[in-house]
């Protein structure tokens, strides 16, 4: 038995013991933790303590509970995927994405029509409730249960210039890549990157543990004259993929000499 004598009330102290039973290792990571009858002789305390000191660690995500099963140490935080976000071209002018091949569809792309928020028309540079063409789609990994939420979301202005984008906007991106430089675009592409929690829908989608944050990338695929002409935004729970760029120096203009 472990002897509890900690400022603070109860259910924080045996928080605070448990705590550090899975920083010391003693708790492995992905570890089934001793039951509730376990901790509470362990720590001399009573059945609302310890629920109380579980609930405190689920909510700073260093456990997981599963219904039925108990409750489990998080991961030790080494991500099932690397996904390298760059964009290569092939010598025929075909486009590839390096984890292009990793994502399989688990059911039909879902194709509406949708306008600008705050959020997306900022990245197109568009007004609020700008008409808008979506495509979804649920992405699974199979070899590492990873699942991700893609989104493709296109202007009707651009989607008149180019009108294979309206009639089929749920093709993969590498073939919109294809289509606007076969038609005269040069394109290039900007990237952001922010964490957050998850909305209800997003988390039972991704099938994510308690107070896992998830990872909201956004791509904007833009015109020769930097216009913005598709947006990309791809979501998946931060504790199962980390991001790797490849990184060039931009070439500076020449510095003009005084005569």
């Amino acid at each position: 038995m472990s002897e509890i004598q900690r400022p603070g009330a109860l259910y924080q102290q045996v928080a605070a013991a448990i705590r550090e039973a899975i920083l010391s290792g003693e708790f492995a990571p992905e570890s089934l933790l001793p039951s509730e009858a376990q901790l509470m002789a362990r720590y001399a305390v009573s059945r609302p303590t310890v629920r109380n000191a579980i609930a405190a660690l689920r909510a700073e995500g260093l456990i997981a509970v599963q219904h039925g099963k108990g409750s489990f140490v998080r991961s030790d935080g080494q991500p099932a995927l690397t996904l390298e976000r760059r964009i290569s071209r092939t010598s025929d002018g075909k486009f590839v994405m390096p984890n292009g091949d990793v994502w399989q569809e688990t059911e039909e792309a879902s194709a509406y029509r949708t306008h600008t928020t705050k959020a997306t028309g900022r990245l197109l540079q568009l007004a609020k409730e700008e008409a808008l063409f979506g495509c979804d789609r649920l992405l699974f990994d199979p070899s590492s249960g990873t699942r991700a939420m893609h989104r493709t979301l296109i202007p009707f202005a651009v989607a008149e210039t180019v009108p294979m984008l309206a009639e089929e906007p749920c093709k993969r991106p590498a073939a919109f890549y294809r289509q606007l430089t076969d038609d005269g675009h040069k394109l290039t592409w900007s990237e952001t990157v922010r964490a957050r929690m998850p909305l209800p829908d997003e988390r039972t989608t991704l099938q994510l543990p308690d107070a896992t944050p998830i990872l909201h990338l956004a791509r904007v695929t833009h015109d020769t004259d930097d216009r913005p002409l598709i947006l990309e935004e791809l979501r998946i729970g931060a504790d199962r993929a980390e991001l790797a760029y490849r990184l060039t120096a931009d070439k500076q203009p020449a510095r003009r000499t005084k005569a």
